[in-house]
């Protein structure tokens, strides 16, 4: 490729020879950025999962690019433009004359605004959070099953890729390698029969493939996804889990567990309810994913000769991810009771990424269960007939349907709702029996005019209560409650504090 090489460099030379032209390369490109433009020139190199050392292949590599990324991205992907070299021998970007290159031809975005930056700089939002799933739930609906069986069969090679890789970084401790390995292997003989049948049922899709926050930027305030692989459909042809598992992982290694949880149940919820019983797989998908960005970062180290102490950290760190990942912490079950206006949801979103496993329990809302048992959106208000004692105890059963679906696979789960009725929280109880899992009842308790304050300041909410019906509630019979009585009168932050003080005094 000694020719190819030195039309690149020819061609790079004149891209840069511009005031304001910015370089940036990668293992496998080269992106311009001049003023709200971006060039993506694809590297004359060859390496075992890429090979970009023809022109025709580099064209073709730009054209699936665009195939690809253009569905998730239109703002930012446009055309495959030629490079061309004239008669007088200059070089032109879309000129009339002999193609000698291609690049993908896109608009510039705001790099401070791709997701890791955001990280880096503070708690991402919920409402952030909450669109970042959907953006992701979205792409997977609109993709393609694939052959799921050829996906599952390349996961014990994917997993020894993993370990030879990090065993050729030199950083890492040789045991401390194998024995993530033996657990990653030991994980995936216990879910083959699992992903084989999601992969007989199309979850395994040709998806984005590289879901790090780095390839998630805002635009106009919303997520888009954007740089998913193009040069191997093959990587790219995974579980749809497997993909949401790179974001989940990359948030937890941004210090960002609240968003990961959210992006969790928000996927979740946007999702078939199949995705529950599958969460035994998100401790392997993460930890790959984990150790994959460890590989990554140890690759830069590699390139630049250098032992930059940063990127070295942050191999570091994604390695004990993975490592942590692997050993999933037992789940337990918790319920949220209370009166409406007495901060359940707000409590249980908060205290969920702090329930172990990582990324966090799956919250279980009543209001949710209920809405979606009428087929109506999350914030369609339901006539008073939706509340009978019949549907209430349908809501329930439902609750603890999907609970046990949850705690079945592993993971821990947060119920959600008032639990007014001694019957109801029997039956929390006796599912927490059932899967031999603890209980943690927490009922919040606040005065009329807290309560009735709160429900006044919802907006956009899936709860139907209404002042009335608070007052309505002071009347009820709740009877022995048997859970730990939280003072929930005070701020959302003290609530949980008193929440997390019963839960580790085993309340």
């Amino acid at each position: 490729m000694p020719d190819e090489l030195a039309t690149q460099e020819r061609i790079f030379r004149t891209l840069t020879d511009h005031p304001g032209v910015r370089r940036i390369d990668t293992h496998g490109a080269s992106v311009f950025l001049d003023g709200k433009r971006a060039l993506k020139i694809k590297r004359a190199v060859r390496f075992p999962f890429l090979d970009y050392s023809t022109l025709e292949k580099r064209k073709a590599a730009c054209e699936e690019e665009i195939r690809i990324n253009r569905p998730l991205a239109p703002q930012i992907y446009h055309r495959v433009v030629a490079i061309t070299e004239e008669p007088d021998g200059s070089v032109q970007v879309g000129g009339p004359g002999r193609p000698i290159e291609y690049a993908v031809d896109m608009s510039r975005f705001d790099e401070s605004r791709t997701l890791d930056h955001l990280a880096e700089a503070g708690p991402l939002d919920a409402k952030l959070a909450s669109a970042a799933a959907d953006a992701v739930a979205a792409s997977h609906a609109a993709a393609a099953p694939a052959d799921g069986k050829a996906w599952v069969s390349s996961l014990p090679a994917l997993i020894d890729g993993n370990s030879d890789g990090l065993r050729a970084g030199g950083r890492f401790s040789a045991d401390e390698i194998e024995k993530l390995g033996k657990a990653s292997h030991e994980a995936y003989v216990r879910l083959r029969p699992l992903l084989a049948d999601r992969g007989r049922r199309g979850f395994v899709r040709r998806c984005h493939g590289d879901l790090h926050l780095a390839n998630i930027v805002l635009i106009d305030d919303r997520p888009v996804l954007f740089d998913a692989i193009e040069f191997d459909a093959q990587i790219a042809t995974v579980d749809v889990l497997y993909d949401l598992a790179f974001t989940l992982m990359d948030l937890l290694h941004h210090d960002q567990p609240r968003a990961a949880s959210d992006v969790l149940n928000r996927y979740l919820a946007a999702t078939p309810t199949d995705n529950l019983d599958a969460l035994s797989a998100l401790p392997l998908f993460m930890s790959m994913r984990a150790a994959i960005r460890a590989q990554v970062a140890l690759a830069r180290l590699e390139r630049s000769h250098s032992d930059d102490p940063s990127v070295l950290e942050q191999a570091q760190r994604y390695f004990e991810l993975a490592r942590m990942l692997i050993h999933p912490a037992a789940p337990r079950l918790i319920a949220v009771g209370g009166l409406s206006g007495t901060g359940k949801t707000v409590l249980a979103q908060a205290l969920a990424p702090m329930i172990a496993p990582a990324p966090g329990a799956v919250v279980l809302r009543s209001d949710l269960v209920r809405k979606q048992m009428f087929g109506v959106k999350d914030t369609h208000r339901l006539p008073p007939s939706a509340y009978t004692p019949e549907h209430a105890a349908r809501v329930y059963d439902t609750l603890a349907q999907l609970a046990r679906r949850v705690l079945a696979q592993g993971h821990s789960a947060i119920i959600d709702g008032v639990f007014a009725r001694e019957d109801e929280r029997d039956a929390v109880a006796a599912l927490a029996r059932e899967r031999n899992v603890p209980l943690h009842g927490l009922f919040l308790v606040a005065d009329l005019a807290a309560r009735q304050m709160r429900i006044e300041s919802r907006r956009g909410d899936a709860s139907d209560a209404t002042q009335e019906v608070a007052a309505l509630q002071e009347h009820y019979n709740i009877g022995h409650v048997g859970w730990a009585t939280i003072d929930a009168s005070g701020t959302p932050e003290q609530t949980l504090q008193n929440c997390r003080d019963a839960i580790a005094a085993g309340k």
